[in-house]
This record gives C-alpha cells, sequence and structure tokens, in this order.
C-alpha cells in the first residue's frame, strides 16, 4: 500500500486588511475555460468563449444560458465575467478564496450557491472539489476549481433535449447539476464498501503498521466526505424552506430529492465510519492474538527445554563419583530419556490443543444437567 500524503486544511485568503471582495488567486490553479450553452425548447449549441464580453451578443434573446467555467487561475477573466452578470464581489471571492462550506445566498439579481464534488482518485482516496452556481433570471454560471467534473450526463441530457431540461428554466438546470454531483457519491460509498472489506480481511490475516496507517487514513477520507455532504444537506434544506426569488416551488420538489439522497448517503457515511473504527478494534485484537500465540510458543519451546536442561546440569557437575559417568552405555541412555521427555511433553501439549491442533473433545467438560434431560424426580428425594 502507498503512504499518502496528508492533507490539512488551507484556504486562500486575500493578505490581512484587504478590502471585502478581494482575490486571492492560486498561482497553480488552471486557466479558466469558458463554455456557453444557449438553449431553448427546441434546440441547444455551445460555444466557445475566448473573451467574456462576448457573452453579451447571447444574452440579448429569449433563450437561456449555462455559462461553465473550469480553472480559477486567472483573475481578469473572473472580474470581466462577474461584470457582464453583475455578480457581487463578496460571491465571486468565494468563488475563488476556496474551499468555502457549502451554503446558499440569496442575492437582488442572482441566487448564490456552493457544493462540494467529490471524485475518486485511488481505492479509499477521494479528492473534493468545489462548486460554485449562479442562479439568475435566464441564466446559470458554474465555476469550478480544475477541469473534469460528473456533470457529462447533464450536458447529454441538454443537446438530446431529454424530460424537461430545455423547457424548464435555470433553476431546474442548477438542480439537474446539483442532483449530479450529489449522485456521484454512491459509486464512491460502492467502492469504499468493497474497500472496508479487503481492509477488514487484511486485519484479521496479518495487522502491520502499514495496515494501521492505511486504516487512519481511511478514516480521515471518510471524514471529509462527511465534512464535504453534511452542510450541503443543510443548504437544500435552507433552499427548500425559505422562499427565493431565482427558484420556483415547482424545481423545490425535485430538490426534495436531491435531499433525500444527501439524507441516504450521510446515513451511509456514518455507517462506514463505524465500520472503519471497529477496524481498530478487530487490529488490536488481532495483534494481541498473533503476540499471545509467539509467547506461548515460546513459553511451550521453554518449558519442554526445562527437564532437559536439568539433566544436563546434573550430569555436567564436577564431582568425582557419579556412577553413570563410568557406565558404557551413560551417553546413549541418557538422549534417549531427553528425547523421550521432549516428545511426551510435545504429544501432551499437542493433545491439549496448546501445540498446533484443537483440544480433544473429550477435554471440552460440559457442566452436569446443562444439555441433559432432567430425570423425573422420585418420591422422597
Amino acid at each position: 500500500m502507498k503512504r499518502r500524503k496528508k492533507t490539512k486544511f488551507r484556504k486562500r485568503n486575500p493578505p490581512p486588511g484587504s478590502g471585502p471582495g478581494a482575490l486571492a488567486i492560486n498561482g497553480q490553479s488552471p486557466r479558466p475555460v469558458v463554455r456557453v450553452t444557449e438553449y431553448g425548447p427546441d434546440h441547444a449549441t455551445e460555444h466557445g468563449v475566448c473573451d467574456p464580453n462576448m457573452i453579451r451578443n447571447y444574452l440579448r434573446g429569449d433563450h437561456k444560458l449555462w455559462v461553465d467555467v473550469q480553472g480559477l487561475g486567472d483573475e481578469r477573466t473572473l472580474t470581466l465575467l462577474a461584470e457582464v452578470f453583475g455578480l457581487h464581489p463578496l460571491a465571486l471571492a468565494d468563488v475563488v478564496n476556496v474551499p468555502q462550506r457549502p451554503k446558499v445566498e440569496p442575492y437582488e439579481s442572482h441566487t448564490f450557491v456552493v457544493v462540494r464534488m467529490v471524485r475518486l482518485e485511488a481505492p479509499g482516496r477521494v479528492n473534493t472539489e468545489q462548486v460554485s452556481m449562479f442562479i439568475g433570471r435566464n441564466y446559470l454560471i458554474t465555476f469550478q476549481e480544475r477541469y473534469g467534473d460528473v456533470l457529462d450526463p447533464v450536458r447529454e441530457r441538454l443537446r438530446q433535449g431529454a424530460g424537461t431540461i430545455r423547457t424548464a428554466g435555470p433553476d431546474y438546470l442548477a438542480y439537474c447539476v446539483w442532483d449530479a454531483i450529489v449522485d456521484g457519491y454512491f459509486p464512491i460509498l460502492e467502492d469504499f464498501g468493497e474497500y472496508l472489506e479487503k481492509l477488514e480481511e487484511q486485519t484479521v490475516v496479518g495487522p502491520g503498521p502499514a495496515l494501521l496507517r492505511e486504516i487512519h487514513e481511511t478514516k480521515h477520507e471518510l471524514l471529509e466526505m462527511r465534512r464535504a455532504l453534511w452542510p450541503q444537506r443543510e443548504a437544500l434544506n435552507l433552499l427548500i424552506r425559505d422562499p427565493n426569488a431565482h427558484v420556483s416551488d415547482g424545481v423545490k420538489v425535485y430538490l426534495r430529492d436531491c435531499y433525500d439522497h444527501c439524507v441516504q448517503i450521510v446515513e451511509v457515511l456514518e455507517t462506514y465510519r463505524e465500520v472503519a473504527w471497529g477496524l481498530m478494534d478487530v487490529y488490536m485484537s488481532s495483534l494481541s492474538n498473533r503476540q499471545n500465540e509467539i509467547m506461548k510458543v515460546l513459553t511451550l519451546v521453554a518449558t519442554i527445554f526445562i527437564p532437559l536442561t536439568f539433566l544436563v546440569g546434573v550430569y555436567g557437575m564436577n564431582f568425582d563419583y557419579l556412577p553413570e559417568l563410568h557406565w558404557r552405555w551413560a551417553y546413549p541412555v541418557l538422549w534417549l530419556i531427553m528425547l523421550a521427555a521432549a516428545g511426551a511433553m510435545a504429544v501432551y501439549f499437542r493433545r491439549k490443543g496448546w501445540l498446533g491442533g484443537q483440544p480433544r473433545q473429550d477435554n471440552l467438560r460440559i457442566p452436569n444437567g446443562e444439555h441433559e434431560e432432567k430425570k423425573p424426580r422420585q418420591n422422597g428425594q
């Protein structure tokens, strides 16, 4: 098992004393790639955009827009997008200064939503990423930290016109995006379930330092997923419960289904966390049993050699008169006695089940009357 570097919570913040809405661009973030999907009841057209000012041309019609931005490495592009759509500076700062807690913040011209997307990097290893959404009257803007996501099924549905995704408003498209992100947790949870089963088998068979480290890292990954999803459930509940000018009542019905998925995932996460904690107990028990077996073997070996050491010690004393020393067959007889003693003790230990094998059934005494039918008491007894 490869050792994974521990990740710490580090939030990008502007220098102390900066004004509200200041952006802290990460130099390692990829440059933004902007794609605009212009869609209506009978069409869906995708455009690659190099200059955010070009988006103004798409805002003049009756159609709706989905502006998908992947990468946060260019402040100018993000600022121009905020100017085109009138995004609040504090909301734009929350987009850039990641990670933010999943939340819902209504503004006058749009509603700002932060969710956490999770992707599988390796068995038992996940990577969480912030996805920010702006829901407007006729547009949806999504910001992602890196390239690639779990939203290809939503894009395909938009291209094919499946369901009501083209005829509904941007709030329904926001629901589809949010639902795809939440549903992306399910296959990862299945992978974690299989991974925990393998860890349990290895814990019983061969506990060791590498396995202990793997259990700790798995617990950490499950905790990270819980931190990403628990406030997301609260944000969904807030959006469903409170009135919102940019989310219709019809879409809130679908959001309730997304909320149910969040609750289900949280329950599975809690179960897996309990399993991971239980693996620690299994690990300690397996390690203790292994040490007990080693100590038992060493003790039995020492016990077998005690009478042999006694015999060797007796005949190794430097007395002038030891009758057996002058006997021709003393040496082979002594060997026979020692081998017979060692063999008899080994056979006895094995019959008891102390040295390999299982104890004999006649050694397992059942208390009288436990499994026997009670005899009827006779008169006078």
